[in-house]
């Protein structure tokens, strides 16, 4: 029994020293990190860092952390940011955010950022590069804000991100509760106030490859780059409108898709006049489009309901038969 204590003691004492030199080396690897992107160029700044956590887990807080990307424009800042992983595996990562406003910026362009229980739970896998298995974010009650009003909002958030096989193909799901345009995207939609303040669904599910893996490299040099993209579904729905969609698309080095999306729109008259009220559609050109896609949406056989492919070829984007113009680059920043 004396000696099962020892034992006992002993082991206690090993996991002791161990957690204290892994809790080190993990608080010691993230100060270098700062340092190493200081001496890059960036503004990499905190102003603590402690750790606690004993026994089972290493919980790592950072207050207020301040990263600014010179080359890309982008910068972030917030109150504090916590890092939990279980004390035997540091690559089980758990992000937790603060609820005090964060502000993100590209160039000169500033947003915040405010969410309730927002958090990241990152696997990743072993090795220098940490290459990203899954990733899971959730939030509750969240907005983005800019010069006091509103950008976007919702009730939930929660994206998926798990990767496939070859590595470089990742599966997204995103699903937002509640989704709440704000004024300058209804404005821009050129939506009416008959439609609702918020959205009855809005979901996302696709597959995307990448021209490398997601690592510690996306955030220290640059984002990996969508090579194509496998549209599972999109689900919008948002009053008596309503949008689904599906198809594939191919990604060049320029960020220029080629490929099809078929589309499948509700009362799509409605979305042709808020194009119109948005600028997106010329005046001129509404007439001749009802025409066409009132013949297209009759050979379906309900009037209303629109199914019509959205055509990305050599740069340029069309709605069926009808041109929209050029393209949109997919690049992440």
């Amino acid at each position: 029994m004396i000696r099962l204590g020892k034992l006992c003691v002993a082991m206690a004492i090993l996991w002791s020293l161990y957690w204290v030199a892994a809790g080190y080396g993990l608080r010691g690897g993230l100060q270098g990190w700062f340092t190493t992107q200081e001496n890059k160029g960036w503004q990499a700044e905190y102003a603590e860092m402690s750790g606690h956590g004993y026994p089972l887990r290493h919980v790592t807080r950072i207050e207020h952390p301040v990263l600014a990307d010179p080359v890309t424009g982008v910068a972030w800042r917030a109150d504090w940011l916590s890092l939990d992983s279980p004390a035997i595996w540091p690559g089980r990562q758990t992000m937790r955010f603060a609820q005090t406003p964060q502000l993100l910026s590209y160039f000169d362009q500033t947003v915040t950022i405010l969410a309730q229980d927002m958090m990241a739970q990152l696997s990743l896998a072993p090795g220098l590069a940490l290459e990203l298995e899954d990733l899971a974010l959730t939030s509750d009650d969240w907005s983005i804000r800019q010069e006091q009003s509103t950008v976007t909002a919702a009730q939930t958030l929660h994206l998926q991100m798990q990767q496939l096989d070859p590595p470089q193909d990742y599966a997204i799901d995103l699903t937002a509760q509640g989704f709440q345009p704000g004024t300058k995207i209804r404005t821009l939609m050129g939506s009416d106030n008959r439609l609702p303040d918020r959205f009855d669904a809005l979901t996302l599910q696709a597959t995307i490859t990448f021209d490398r893996p997601w690592d510690r490299t996306a955030l220290e040099t640059a984002r990996p780059q969508p090579r194509a993209i496998s549209l599972k579904q999109i689900d919008a729905h948002w009053g008596v409108l309503r949008i689904r969609a599906t198809g594939e698309l191919q990604v060049d080095d320029q960020g220029v898709p080629t490929g099809a999306i078929m589309l499948k729109a509700e009362n799509w008259r409605d979305m042709l006049r808020m194009a119109e009220t948005a600028g997106a559609l010329p005046a001129r050109a509404v007439e001749p489009a009802e025409r066409v896609l009132g013949m297209m949406a009759g050979l379906g056989g309900n009037p209303n309901t629109l199914d019509v492919q959205l055509n990305f070829r050599d740069g340029y984007v069309a709605l069926g038969p009808l041109p929209l113009g050029p393209a949109p680059r997919l690049i992440l920043r």
